[in-house]
Formats: structure tokens, sequence, C-alpha cells
């Protein structure tokens, strides 16, 4: 059974401990921002995955607004280790943010106006359907993680540790 101070999986062991004071409790808006992280990561998985799997049509959208090119780009191989990268940065970041680095709040927040910086630039491209939804309910997933990563509960739990 969960309890109230829980956070999500592979984030920490537990609430961090003060100086003096014992433990501090973990905020709903830090385990929320934890879990949007982790909906950040799944996301981009799932789009990794599509990318595999729809990898003809993402090079006939290309070919579409780029006649005369000769070479394809490797969409595959680019999709899998951004994947990758993102998990396991966004693993590494979730874990000291849970236990109170504020220098982890700044790092995923800048990650997440990189990528959806990146994603506002990739709806303009002509993508496939499947990418233009992901792209758009990742545009919402990130501007919710910003507004949980610096909300007030979270700014006195960093001020806290």
């Amino acid at each position: 059974m969960e309890t109230a101070d829980a956070v999500p999986p592979g984030s920490a062991s537990g609430p961090p401990s003060g100086p003096a004071s014992g433990p501090v409790p973990v905020p709903a808006s830090v385990r929320i921002s934890a879990w949007l992280l982790w909906g950040v990561i799944a996301l981009n998985g799932l789009t990794a995955l599509l990318t595999v799997v729809l990898r003809e049509d993402l090079v006939r959208s290309w070919a579409e607004g780029n006649e005369g090119e000769e070479a394809t780009p490797a969409f595959v191989p680019v999709a899998i280790v951004l994947f990758v990268v993102l998990a396991l940065l966004g693993w590494m970041l979730v874990v000291f943010f849970c236990n109170g680095h504020g220098w982890a709040r700044w790092s995923i927040a800048a990650l997440v106006v990189f990528i959806g910086f990146s994603a506002v630039v990739g709806l303009n491209r002509n993508l496939p359907t499947p990418f233009l939804v992901l792209t758009s309910v990742s545009l919402v997933l990130y501007a919710a993680l910003l507004v949980f990563l610096f909300h007030k509960d979270t700014n006195a739990f960093l001020k806290r540790v």
C-alpha cells in the first residue's frame, strides 16, 4: 500500500531529511512533477516506437517537402538514441529533484523547454497524424510539468531541504 509521501518508482527511496528537523515530507506537487516527467519519457518512447513502425510514412512526408534531395534522413536511430538519452537523463534528474536538489528542477525545466520548443517546430513539418497528436499531448504535459515544478509547495520543499 502506498503512503502519502511515496515517490515514483526509480526516483528516490524516500523523503529527504532536513538538517535537524527530521524527514521533510515530499509534497504532492513534487510527486506529481516526478510522475509528469515519467509521462514525458513514456510519450517520447511511444514516439520512438511510432518512428520505427511508421518509418515509411515519415520518409514519404519528409520527401514531399524536400524534392530533389538524394539522402533520406535516418529517423529511426535518431529517435531511439533520443529516447535513451532522455530516459536516462530524466531518471537521474528526478532522483535528485525528489531528494531536494533545486538545481535538478532547473535542469528538468530547461530540458522540458528545449524539447517543447523542438515539438512546436515539429508541428510545422507536415508530420503524419499520429505524430501531430502525440506532439499536441506532449505540449500539454510539458506545460503541466512546468506548473508543478514551480508550484509554491515545490518551492517551499526545496527551501526546507
